[in-house]
């Protein structure tokens, strides 16, 4: 297979009447489309949009998953033309930076909020041409631009089904003259910490992805989209379900519980926040409930624990950082498969009776989940997989299309993120003296020491678009910078500890990772959110937001100013992190802050769910401020 082109135009041969997407129509009521239908209408798209698209022309997508996005991706692509796709909730100042400087030729945007968002700036819009709108205005509203040609997609739809009645073959998207080298994608970063750069992803790219996955789906397996498509993880988990034969379910957060129920999906991608979410409302129930319950619950997590952590030994799936010599493996072996026969039973009686309810929350025919965008904190990573509900963490980034690393479903190591793809090659750096002390591609391995993680590959970008010293400074050689810190364990698995750019370096001259603490930190069911702070301070401190769940009554009005609430805070987080937990003394949180409201997505959450630090700092200055202020 040469293109995605190739790719898409096959799967009617392979999948025919199958369902390709289900589009919620209500609650257990959805609309399907068949592979057949998926390519008519993508086919009958690129027909209507000919004479106004050409191959390699960039064409901008500002909408949410739906159906009509996933026709679109495909249309622009069976031309040989490059999408560049952002959110409905696009910035004014993202519109004019991402439409001038990709040179998007036609924009496809969601409905008429955001048609009208844009259109308030189309006298600085330098290359736009056509807007079309994925569903018409309400109430026949007519939308006008004073130098911008407006349509819909319906119309185009049925410009192009009658030019293909009169010529049905695919001659228009055969005779391309598009290459694996040529660009598939162009996805703009968020721009938190400055400029938006255009990420360019080539066909090659997403072809090498699909090829090297180390899972595999079932022909009519049901999967669910819930992450924003227009970032490469959602988007390759849906070109990878298309290639199975799955069918996709358009969802979201606010219908997800009733989507699981009716669905009652298979597989899934998701984000560490999503899982955290389920785990906190998980205990949050059964808070409330009855004594017998928790004490229930608590028996069938003790024989969990003892039967999930015997068989990971077992099997070998453990998180050995440094080799273990052969007596000591011997000896755990030997205690771990006597346990192991010794809680089998308790463990299956006590599964069938709670775990198995709580797996039905997601349907009960889940078989498991990848898990990116962010780390899965430990204690939430390894309470699903205790449970029966596999989640494979994987690691990567958009310059990466996006996936590095991934567990299987044989290798599943809580803490881990598994195994780098084949074909792709690792070097781990010294921070301090550059010194490249781990190279894959050499065979030198060092086990256990932390460095900045740089990867060669063919899921590596071509770059960034008209930004040669943004490149430059991320890629060289073949090698991509990640800003990643990492350590490679004894049984060849990849281990993330933070990032290089997160690093606070204390006052004393100590370098601090947020990330393992702030982890530690999430583990206390009293703690929902936390962002941990100190740059160029004596002590570290914390801003947490309380799992509201937990308390009897909940906390009303100014909470955050309770010192009863300050101090359970405090408390959890002295016990989390200290000497016996395996953190230095210069790694404790001193300082606490309990702020007033939960992180949000926009506002101090990215659209993947990741903390904007100098955001957060900046919004809670004051507080950090008065803590560093008493001392």
């Amino acid at each position: 297979m040469r293109t995605m082109i190739d790719f898409y135009l096959d799967l009617p041969k392979r999948f025919g009447q199958k369902n390709a997407f289900a589009t919620r129509l209500g609650s257990g009521n959805y609309q399907f489309k068949t592979y057949n239908e998926l390519l008519t209408d993508a086919k009958d798209l690129a027909t209507g949009l000919t004479g106004s698209l050409y191959e390699r022309d960039k064409v901008a997508i500002f909408a949410d998953n739906s159906y009509e996005w996933i026709q679109t991706s495909i249309a622009i692509t069976l031309l040989g033309a490059i999408d560049v796709p952002r959110a409905s909730d696009v910035t004014d100042q993202d519109i004019l930076y991402i439409l001038n400087h990709s040179e998007s030729k036609i924009l496809f945007v969601e409905n008429e909020t955001v048609f009208e968002k844009v259109i308030r700036l189309e006298k600085d819009l330098e290359f736009i041409k056509e807007i079309i709108l994925f569903y018409p205005p309400k109430q026949n509203k007519n939308l006008r631009s004073k130098k911008i040609k407006i349509r819909t997609l319906q119309d185009l739809v049925l410009i192009g089904s009658q030019k293909r009645k009169d010529n049905p073959s695919d001659e228009l998207f055969l005779n391309n003259t598009i290459k694996e080298s040529d660009l598939f994608t162009m996805i703009y970063t968020s721009g938190t910490t400055g400029t938006p750069k255009g990420v360019m992803l080539t066909h090659g790219n997403i072809l090498f992805q699909l090829n090297h996955l180390p899972l595999s789906l079932r022909k009519g397996d049901k999967t669910l989209s819930i992450l924003p498509i227009w970032h490469i993880f959602e988007r390759i988990f849906e070109i990878f379900s298309l290639s199975y034969g799955a069918c996709t379910y358009y969802s979201s957060v606010r219908t997800l519980k009733d989507d699981l129920k009716y669905v009652k999906p298979n597989f899934m991608a998701s984000a560490p926040r999503l899982w955290e979410s389920i785990y906190s409302g998980i205990l949050g129930t059964l808070n409330k409930s009855s004594q017998l319950k928790q004490t229930m619950f608590k028996i069938s997590m003790f024989f969990a624990k003892s039967f999930f952590h015997s068989r990971q030994i077992i099997t070998g799936n453990v998180l050995d950082i440094h080799p273990v010599p052969f007596w000591k493996q011997w000896l755990r072996f030997s205690f771990h498969l006597v346990r192991f026969f010794s809680v089998a039973l308790p463990f299956f009686i006590f599964d069938f009776l709670v775990l198995s309810k709580i797996r039905k929350a997601t349907g009960g025919e889940l078989r498991g989940s990848c898990s990116g965008g962010g780390a899965l904190p430990f204690h939430v990573d390894e309470f699903f997989n205790m449970i029966g509900i596999p989640v494979l963490e994987g690691y990567g980034m958009t310059e990466t299309a996006p996936v590095l690393a991934m567990r299987t479903f044989e290798e599943i190591i809580p803490g881990s993120v598994g195994k780098i793809f084949p074909k792709t090659d690792l070097r781990l750096v010294d921070l301090q003296s550059g010194e490249v002390f781990l190279d894959t591609e050499i065979g030198m391995f060092v086990y256990g020491r932390k460095g900045e993680i740089h990867v060669k590959g063919k899921q590596v970008m071509a770059g960034y678009y008209k930004n040669p010293d943004a490149t430059n400074k991320v890629l060289v050689d073949g090698w991509l910078n990640t800003g990643d810190l990492g350590l490679y364990t004894s049984n060849h698995h990849l281990r993330i500890v933070g990032r290089s750019k997160e690093t606070i370096v204390l006052l004393g001259g100590e370098n601090v990772e947020p990330v393992p603490i702030e982890s530690k930190i999430l583990e206390s069911e009293w703690i929902d959110q936390c962002m941990v702070v100190g740059q160029d301070q004596k002590f570290l401190s914390a801003l947490v937001y309380p799992n509201m769940n937990r308390f009897e009554t909940e906390p009303k009005g100014e909470f955050w100013k309770d010192k009863e609430i300050l101090q359970k805070m405090e408390s959890e987080i002295k016990s989390k992190i200290n000497s016996q937990t395996g953190f230095k003394s210069f790694e404790r949180v001193v300082g606490v802050v309990v702020i007033p409201k939960p992180f949000e997505v926009g506002d101090e959450l990215t659209a993947k769910l990741s903390l904007k630090r100098h955001v957060i700092t900046e919004k809670y200055k004051n507080q950090i401020h008065s803590i560093y202020d008493k001392t």
